[in-house]
């Protein structure tokens, strides 16, 4: 396995078209906009060489028998899927933001299922293949993004009768050595932290949509793919002088959109191509296993939690009653999204192909629970921290000669606590809860591994209400006779 700084030199040596603010980046890997995201998943192989982190961190591989990084996996167990949700907490806690590693982790354990079953049905050789690209994902110790999310256009027509035929991805030309993909991926969270993108389409299709259906893998610096930054909330006071005002002065995220402008896909990592009966079950099978990956949203609920209680004893609220209720009710919010994310593994099953599948219905209950309690906990982290958090001078104004003394006088909170201690605390909550963090924290739980509504729509397909209507029947003496 790779150390963090094998991790960050790997990322050097590849040669990627990418743009920030209109202008390409000659070193994206070193530039401090997108350093703290890269930060963020170098410690992900940093722990796993941490001996009371390597249980968790790590994991035995079926293919190879050696020990893997455990975002590498394949899930073989429901103890396989509980520690899962245990590293995710781990390391939200850790990061105190995304780690950008789940959506590939969760992209190759749903094509190893997927692939398996079109071969049984259908004879192909897809599982082969996929084999052989998981065997050098897992010796490599490789970072991949799964890349689904097209750009949809117009959302009311499917990708045929789009009015431009390219915003949903698909295949433009098949050759010989394989095929050549046009379109873009929007909203991926970690592009530029990977080394492989593993494509896969977005919805559900049928036949007259055949050349959507498609799944591959590619090397993040392939030939035509084009890489545009995407903005956060406060997100250039990365590049001021400093930490204060960041918040975490560590760890941060990013998003890019990532254009395929003739992209050649060698055909030996083509794991689907034009198989629309099984788009459904693909992205079925993502969705539950990302939706149970956000067990990180629990790790970054207990940092805010932890900041919320730090900043009512500087501001020496901590023993008021109404402030240790919302305490609690952060503490009961943030448990239950816990108890969402363990319960959908631990009644996981396993699939044909041997890999174990969170169980769906749960793990879309889990995370219809996430669009939702997020929020509240971070409304009560506000409520706590007061309107200092956003009304605060900057760092710049702490250091000034001139105003300095006015900025630590007045700002003081609890005496013994340094006046820039409070300042800080109060920028993490910022930074959670408005700044550039919120976008993992807060918009991402509600759209991230899809919308409230979809989950709503799965819920409803997977409950079992005949079941649910007989025994009410039975109970209150109705003859099914």
């Amino acid at each position: 396995m790779m150390t963090a700084e094998e991790y960050l030199e790997s990322l050097r040596r590849l040669r990627r078209k990418v743009y920030l603010f209109g202008e390409r980046l000659a070193d994206p890997v070193d530039h401090p906009f997108l350093r703290p995201s890269l930060r963020a998943v170098a410690a992900t192989y940093a722990l796993a060489h941490e001996p009371e982190h390597a249980a968790v961190m790590t994991a035995t591989s079926h293919l190879s028998g050696r020990r893997v990084n455990r975002f590498t996996h394949i899930h073989r167990s429901a103890d396989d899927l509980v520690t899962k949700s245990k590293m995710g907490r781990m390391l939200g806690a850790h990061t105190g933001c995304c780690f950008q590693r789940c959506v590939g982790m969760d992209a190759l354990n749903a094509l190893f299922i997927v692939t398996h079953d079109m071969d049984r049905q259908g004879g192909t050789d897809y599982h082969r293949r996929f084999l052989r690209y998981l065997e050098m994902v897992q010796e490599r110790d490789l970072v991949c993004d799964g890349a689904m999310t097209d750009p949809k256009g117009d959302r009311s027509l499917p990708p045929h009768r789009q009015p431009d035929p390219d915003l949903y991805l698909r295949v433009v030309e098949e050759r010989a050595d394989g095929i050549v993909v046009r379109g873009a991926k929007v909203h991926q969270t970690g592009a530029l932290s990977s080394h492989e993108l593993i494509v896969m389409p977005t919805v559900a299709l049928r036949d007259e949509d055949k050349d959507y259906a498609v799944a591959f893998a590619v090397p993040a610096d392939a030939e035509g793919i084009v890489y545009v930054v995407g903005r956060q909330s406060s997100d250039t006071r990365r590049l001021e002088s400093g930490t204060l005002d960041r918040g975490n002065v560590t760890f941060g995220g990013h998003e890019a959109l990532v254009v395929f402008e003739d992209v050649l896909v060698p055909r030996e990592r083509v794991f689907m191509l034009r198989e629309t009966a099984h788009v459904g079950q693909l992205v079925s099978c993502f969705a539950a296993y990302h939706r149970q990956s956000y067990a990180c949203k629990v790790g970054v609920g207990d940092v805010l939690i932890g900041a919320a209680q730090t900043i009512a004893e500087y501001n020496g609220t901590e023993r008021a009653s109404h402030v240790r209720d919302k305490i609690v009710e952060m503490n009961h919010l943030n448990e239950t999204l816990y108890c969402g994310c363990i319960a959908c593994a631990s009644e996981g099953r396993p699939t044909a192909s041997g890999t174990w599948l969170v169980d769906t219905l749960l793990a879309n209950v889990h995370k219809q629970n996430v669009t939702r309690l997020p929020y509240e906990i971070a409304r009560l982290a506000q409520d706590i921290a007061g309107g200092l958090m956003v009304t605060m001078p900057s760092e710049r104004d702490l250091r000034s000669p001139e105003v300095g003394r006015y900025v630590e006088k007045y700002l003081r909170g609890r005496e013994g606590v340094p006046t820039e201690h409070r300042m800080r605390v109060l920028r993490l909550i910022e930074n959670l809860t408005l700044g550039s963090a919120a976008v993992g924290y807060l918009t991402e739980s509600m759209h991230g591994a899809g919308s409230p509504q979809a989950q709503r729509i799965m819920i409803a397909r997977e409950v079992d209400m005949a079941q649910k209507t007989r025994a009410a029947r039975r109970l209150c003496g109705i003859d099914e006779g």
